[in-house]
């Protein structure tokens, strides 16, 4: 399934730059704009270490000592430190957001600008975060290598539903490499193959089991479980009204045939029913997983 809008994956050919154009780049801003996408893609790369070991259960501060007054309030800065990530990331997507922010930040990259922020309150509920030394559940032998293995493969699925995504348009890399090739905007394509045939949001998913997939809850772990699980389905649903908004019916027949979440049995994020006396506009085919043929929708 592919329409031409806001969600997609593959970028279209770009034009050779002829030398008579060259002349006319602002070689200081562009050099500025060059070194502000290597840095946004190093602090990309030095946060996803420090929040492998974060999420596996390894904070970098030492646990409170189970004597320690007030563990109330530092419950609430933890649930206070999970909330200052997910707000922002989801209010920095809202459309209205991005146009009011589009007369200071240019298109090109404010992929960098959300990709900054992202990185910025994930380092910063990391460094301060509380550990509890109250243990609410903790598994041992074949449990606990299974949970572990279910972390791992979570990491391995983030990954790749990235990759399916475009990780170039989720980082800003794509917007960004146009811009300093000095290239028309990239367009963006939604395309249904591969893990998004089954489910609308693998990424999402695969985040969840970044934290749910974890050996030992301490009592803080409940609250980034119970802040954060609430995050991602919110921010399914948002993801679901903005890409209506950008595709329209060719996204709302996709709702119709895949469900947000597999097994989900109502609700916004389930298969939306068809409304009485509507008409699908075109009905989606499900080959066998082996075949990884895309698969194409008219736009209406």
């Amino acid at each position: 399934m592919r329409c031409g809008t806001a969600a997609s994956w593959r970028p279209s050919p770009v034009p050779d730059v002829g030398p008579a154009l060259v002349k006319h780049i602002n070689w200081p801003r562009w050099v500025a704009g060059v070194l502000a996408g290597l840095a946004t893609h190093l602090l990309f790369a030095l946060t996803v270490w420090p929040l492998f070991w974060f999420l596996s259960g390894q904070p970098p501060n030492e646990p409170l000592p189970a004597e320690a007054p007030h563990q109330g309030w530092t419950l609430a800065g933890n649930a206070l430190a999970a909330l200052a990530f997910a707000l922002p990331h989801s209010v920095l997507l809202h459309p209205a957001t991005r146009n009011r922010l589009k007369a200071w930040i240019s298109p090109a990259f404010y992929g960098l600008f959300f990709c900054v922020a992202t990185c910025v309150t994930l380092l910063l509920v990391i460094a301060t975060w509380q550990t509890s030394p109250v243990v609410v559940v903790e598994f041992t032998g074949l449990p606990r290598t299974l949970v572990q293995a279910g972390f791992y493969g979570s990491w391995v699925s983030l990954f790749y539903s990235l990759h399916l995504g475009g990780l170039g348009w989720q980082t800003g890399f794509t917007p960004w490499w146009a811009w300093v090739r000095n290239a028309p905007p990239p367009r963006r394509d939604f395309e249904v193959r591969s893990l998004y045939r089954w489910l609308r949001h693998p990424i999402y998913l695969s985040f969840l089991g970044l934290i749910w997939f974890n050996p030992r809850f301490t009592l803080d772990r409940v609250v980034l479980l119970g802040v954060w699980t609430v995050y991602i389905f919110v921010g399914s649903w948002l993801k679901d009204r903005r890409l209506v908004r950008y595709i329209g019916e060719p996204y709302r027949a996709y709702m119709r045939e895949v469900p947000g979440y597999p097994l989900m049995p109502g609700g916004p994020l389930a298969r939306i029913p068809t409304q009485s006396g509507e008409t699908p506009a075109e009905t989606l085919p499900f080959p066998a997983p082996a075949d990884r043929t895309p698969v194409r929708v008219r736009a209406a």
